[in-house]
């Protein structure tokens, strides 16, 4: 082998090694290029999947709560319609527990230094009024 060949056949290897290190520098910004790139994309997935989480858990709360809101107000009708029904019951249990064992009904007026009273007792179908008109002593204070 001659010097030239010797040359030639060394810089061909030196050629062949900067290329080799320029296409691994090449192949490794690649890579790492490809690695960011699949970071990115596994990030955009994973908020449009809890975006698409966020968003159904949204709709199925509402439902959730709205269904509450309907038996709440199922519940309160009937609560409402079972109080009417027990206040008319009492109203006639009054009446009648008034009627069969008696009542006291009047009224009062204050004059001056005049007390007349007015009143009413009723025991079954018996009905007795009272009125009443007392006099107050009035103080002297001249002494």
């Amino acid at each position: 082998m001659t010097r030239e060949e010797a040359a030639k056949y060394i810089q061909a290897w030196w050629r062949g090694t900067l290329v080799r290190r320029t296409l691994l520098h090449a192949a490794l910004r690649a890579a790492i290029i490809q690695r960011w790139w699949r970071q990115v994309l596994a990030k955009q997935l994973e908020r449009r999947r809890r975006a698409a989480l966020d968003a159904y858990v949204r709709r199925e709360w509402a439902a959730v709560r709205l269904q509450a809101w309907v038996r709440m107000w199922r519940v309160r009708l009937r609560y409402c319609r079972l109080l009417h029904a027990a206040r008319i019951i009492q109203v006639y249990w009054r009446w009648h527990n008034c009627h069969s064992r008696g009542f006291i009904q009047g009224h009062y007026d204050i004059k001056e230094n005049q007390l007349n009273l007015q009143l009413e007792i009723s025991l079954g179908s018996e009905v007795c009024r009272l009125q009443q008109c007392t006099s107050f002593p009035i103080k002297n204070d001249q002494v």
